[in-house]
């Protein structure tokens, strides 16, 4: 019933940039917040960010804050994350996830519910 797919990611080199989509499908998410986490080969999942749809309030991981920035579009449910200034050290699988507003850490992956497929981010020197 309830669908994230992403999208935006693929191969570019340190200092790009690039967008990726998380389109919600199935339901309102209007009582939901939205949240990215990242994945690399051997390493633990990594809280990216986090955004509300009705509070609009925004929470980033310490690694990435700075340099991406999440939005979202509540009629259309997509969120996006803008990933400027990329490093080699964010290429990891990148995936959405949805969670109850007001329940749970936004930072922890077992606050959430519903997962995408994930999109794979690659940053070359």
């Amino acid at each position: 019933q309830v669908r994230l797919d992403e999208s935006g990611g693929g191969l570019v080199q340190a200092g790009d940039s690039l967008r990726l989509s998380c389109a919600a499908s199935g339901r309102t998410f209007s009582s939901y917040a939205m949240g990215w986490f990242r994945q690399a080969p051997g390493k633990e999942r990594e809280f990216v960010a986090a955004i509300t749809w009705s509070d609009v309030n925004t929470y980033y991981g310490n690694s990435v804050k700075g340099r991406f920035t999440i939005s979202g579009d509540n009629a259309k449910n997509t969120v996006y994350l803008q990933m400027n200034s990329l490093k080699p050290e964010d290429t990891a699988g990148y995936y959405c996830a949805a969670k109850v507003q007001r329940r749970g850490l936004y930072s922890d992956y077992a606050s959430y519910a519903y997962w995408g497929q994930g999109t794979q981010v690659t940053v070359s020197s």
